[in-house]
Formats: structure tokens, sequence, C-alpha cells
């Protein structure tokens, strides 16, 4: 009990200085009304109480009545959550799927410590310390918990290799193990390049400027940069990028809060990319860091932004450390762009609310017509350069709009991909094909391998075993789709997520529309001059 008042002080101590009474008798009286109702529910309620449970759903539903992104996070939780931003874990370095309750190896992470000792794709993982892990409905946490560690410690595995009659074992030392936010880096044509990053983490910036210089080694002149459905990450990290695309001392976010005087962050060199044309991507799931890069280059009309609105999550959260381990991520401040619009959309106290709003833009018809995007006068802001109108509110207004595809994406597709049907499909495919599908150069691959009407038989089987009834009408409208999504996921397996974006972009309306834009010259500069489009 000792432990939970402690937490419940330090929660509330902010609680309330954040808000409008500042009385130390006011607090104190509140710090007693809650150690009452806990000692009461200890002492006697009528059935024994999880204390932990309790006292954690109370302060998760207290911070609820401030904003949606002031949150608790338990002693597990703050390490999951900070995993994916540091930019590395430590295991034994391995892709992995479960298909047919069998663990297969999708590949090995290059030059990870599984890679090292031999492991190779298409082995299928069937005992962990000796302990049987195949036919025995084990889990992907369950397979993670299991292969995850310190670094140094050692963990063995027996694996079943196809063409090897006796099962292989392997003991394997746990190390660190990267994990990138670059998604793909390649040349979309002879002069333009395509990055896409799916987070901000700790190392994004490097990552990105090593696949920039890459690229010019490529005769890279123009770039288009995906920050769809990018959900963000740390501050510091969109700063650096959005400083590779902007002059010296200009503005690129600045932050306030009631009681965090404002803070601004400008460029603070010349940036590696500051003279080509640029294309930004966003959608409805660029959320955060990627809206402050978006921002602060549609500000100065640095570049292009296509797609849809993004999320609008423009607060600022301090994390403050709980003595358990726990953490609360309190909202402090807000983001504004340089021309000053804010970016975070709406909220009350409507939690719930808050968090389908995306539903209710595509329900409103937001995802599929620019002019169902609902902008107040109030909110017109200008940029900094030529000038033209851009719209606070939440979120960025692209200048390009791109909608929804409503018609390829037909509820047989969606079913198809929501009950894991392509992945598992394209599992056992490879794993059956392996052997030619490793003879393949990428580029030749690329160009001349087929999705077959018997693969696309095969999936649609696959499907029906599934509980998917096969609707003709809807598959020939998302043909095009799934024989890309199918070719796509190969690719991913067979070399990697860059290639599979390669494979699937040929056909995606918006890195299209980007290229379209950056080749058409005298467009490009009309939009960045007047705002046509």
């Amino acid at each position: 009990m000792k432990r939970f008042l402690i937490n419940l002080f330090l929660l509330l101590t902010l609680v309330v200085l954040s808000g409008n009474h500042s009385s130390a008798q006011l607090f104190n009286e509140q710090i007693y009304k809650i150690s009452r109702v806990l000692n009461s529910v200890s002492n006697f309620y009528v059935d024994s109480v999880d204390q932990d449970a309790l006292v954690e759903h109370g302060i998760k539903e207290m911070l609820k009545k401030l904003d949606p992104h002031s949150i608790y996070l338990s002693k597990e939780e703050v390490r999951e959550m900070e995993q994916p931003l540091e930019g590395e874990f430590e295991g034994i370095g391995i892709q992995f799927n479960v298909l047919n309750d069998t663990i297969i190896i999708i590949s090995p992470i290059s030059g990870g410590p599984s890679e090292k000792v031999g492991i190779q794709a298409g082995d299928r993982i069937i005992e962990i310390e000796s302990e049987n892990v195949a036919g025995v409905g084990i889990s992907n946490q369950k397979v993670r918990s299991k292969l995850l560690g310190e670094k140094g410690t050692k963990v063995t595995i027996s694996v079943k290799r196809r063409g090897v009659f006796e099962p292989i074992e392997f003991t394997i030392t746990r190390d660190k193990i990267p994990i990138y936010s670059l998604d793909a880096a390649y040349m979309a044509d002879d002069e333009t390049g395509y990055i896409r990053l799916n987070r901000f983490a700790a190392n994004t910036t490097s990552e990105f400027t090593e696949a920039l210089e890459k690229l010019r080694g490529e005769n890279m002149k123009n770039l288009i940069l995906d920050l769809r459905d990018n959900s963000g990450g740390y501050l510091e990290q969109s700063i650096k990028l959005a400083d590779e695309f902007l002059e010296r001392d200009r503005e690129i976010v600045y932050t306030e809060g009631r009681s965090i005087p404002r803070s601004d962050h400008n460029s603070t060199r010349n940036g590696e990319y500051r003279e080509g044309k640029l294309v930004v991507l966003i959608n409805e799931g660029s959320a955060s860091a990627s809206e402050i890069v978006a921002g602060a280059v549609q500000d100065w009309d640095r570049g292009v932004i296509v797609g849809r609105r993004s999320f609008g999550k423009g607060l600022v959260q301090r994390p403050v450390e709980l003595p358990d381990g726990s953490m609360l991520r309190l909202t402090v401040a807000r983001f504004y762009t340089p021309s000053g619009r804010m970016i975070q959309k709406p909220y009350d106290d409507d939690y719930e609310k808050y968090m389908g709003e995306l539903f209710e833009r595509f329900e409103s018809g937001e995802l599929s017509s620019r002019d169902s995007i609902k902008v107040a006068d109030s909110l017109k802001f200008k940029t900094l350069n030529s000038g033209r109108l851009v719209y606070g509110g939440g979120g960025i207004i692209p200048d390009i709009f791109i909608p929804v595809d409503t018609v390829v994406y037909t509820d047989y597709y969606r079913n198809l991909v929501r009950l894991g049907v392509f992945n598992r499909f394209v599992l056992t495919y490879i794993d059956e094909n392996r052997r030619s599908l490793n003879k393949w150069d990428f580029n030749d691959f690329e160009e001349e391998f087929e999705v077959s009407d018997e693969i696309i038989e095969r999936l649609t089987g696959l499907g029906e075993e599934t509980g998917i009834e096969v609707n003709r009408e809807e598959l020939e409208k998302s043909l095009p789709l799934i024989r890309a999504q199918i070719k796509g996921l190969i690719a991913r397996d067979i070399w990697d997520i860059s290639e599979y974006f390669q494979i699937v972009n040929k056909r995606d309306e918006g890195v299209l529309r980007a290229a379209e834009i950056i080749r058409d010259e005298g467009r490009y500069y009309n939009i960045l001059e007047i705002g046509n489009n």
C-alpha cells in the first residue's frame, strides 16, 4: 500500500499543479481522500482485491480526464515502449513467423548472432532449451519471451532443415540487435530517390543521411520522403531531419505550455538536401514527429506535401519516473509549426470519441474528398516565403490530396489481409520454392516474375479453408493489388523490406503522383508559389 500511495502522491502533485488550484490545503485534502479510499478498500472490502490492478486502473482513468496523450505506463509497458525507439534490442537476431503451429525462420538478421552460427531462412525451430515448441500452440509473444534476453547470455535451439534428416542444434550467444526506422531507400526513376521512414527513433537521422548519400551516388537529384503511417517518436530526431532540408536559422517548430515557456527550435546548419525538389507523403497515420517535419517543409515552401490530413498529435509529454519503475507521461506543452499553426486536433473529455476520430473521417467522406475537410476561416495561416494559404486546426493538410482507393480495397481483399491469409500463403509458397527463388536476381525478379492465375487460385483456396468465401466480382477488382502484394511479400522474405516497397509502390497512387509532380517542373514550382492544386 505504501508504494501505491507514493505513486499517487507523485501523480497528484503533477495533476494538481497543472490545474487551477495550487492551495497546499486543497492538495492535502485530495491526498487524504485518496488515502482513505485505498485504506478502506484494503481493510474492509467484502472480497480480496488486486491492489496493483486497482491503483493502476484508477491512475489511468484519472489521466483520461486531462488529455488523450497523458498516460501511465507500467514497468513492463515502459520497457516495451522504449525498445523500438532506442533502436535496438537484445536477442538472437531472427525474423520469424508461426505457421501451422510451427516456428519458421523467415531470415536471420544480417550480421546478427543467428546468422553467425549458421541459421538459415526456412529453418523450423522445434526445441528451445530442450523444450518442444512444435505443435503445442505456441504464440509469437511466447517465442519472443524465450529468445530475447540479455547480451552475452546463451540459448540453445534445435531446428529442422529441409534436406537434412536429423535436427540441427545451435547454441547462440545473444547480442544487441539493431531496429531500423528506415524501411526503404531506392531510386524511383533515373533522377528521383525514394526514402520511407516508419518511426523517429534514436538513429533515424543517421539512417536517413546514410541512405541519402547512397542515393546521391546513384545520381539522385530529387527526393520523395514517405512519412505515411509514421506515428512519430523523438522530437529531437524530427528537428534534425527537418534541418536536412532547410537553410540555416529557419524555425522548425516551437513548443509552449502553461508552465513551460516558449522554446524555439531552429535549423542549425545548412542541410544536406537544400536544393533538390522534395515531395513529402503523409496520411492520417502520420503523427507527432512526422507532422513537425511536414509542417516545417510546408511552412517554408521547401517542398510539396501530398496525401491526406495527418493525425493531429501535437502535445508534448514529459516522462516522470515512478519509484517502482513505472512511468507517467504528462502533457506539458503543445507543438506549433513555424507559421504558428497548432498541430494538435481538438479534444475534450470524451476519450473514446477522440480515439475513434479517424473512423469519423472515413464516415464523413474526408478520406475520399478534400472538400469534406472542415477548416475554420479563423485557422488560416500563410507560408513564410510565398505567402500561400495553409490551415491549422489539427494535423497538416496536404497541398495535393490523394483519396483512399475504395475500388481495389474491397471487403474480400480486406478479409484476406485481416485473417492473415496473405502471409500464410507466401510463407508456404516460399518454403516450397525457396531453392528456385534464391536463384533470382532482384532486378530480374522485379521485371520478369509474374503472379500466375495458378498462384491466385491457391491463395483463394487457402482463403476458403480459412472461412473466406470467394467473391469473384471483388476478386477481379482487387486482382492488381493482390498480385502486387503477393509479389512484394515474396520479395520481402527473399531480400528485404526495401524490395517489398519497390514492388508495391509501382501501383501506389501517392508515390506515382509524387513522381509525376516532380517530373512536371512547372507544376511543382507553381504549387509552391501560389498553391494551385
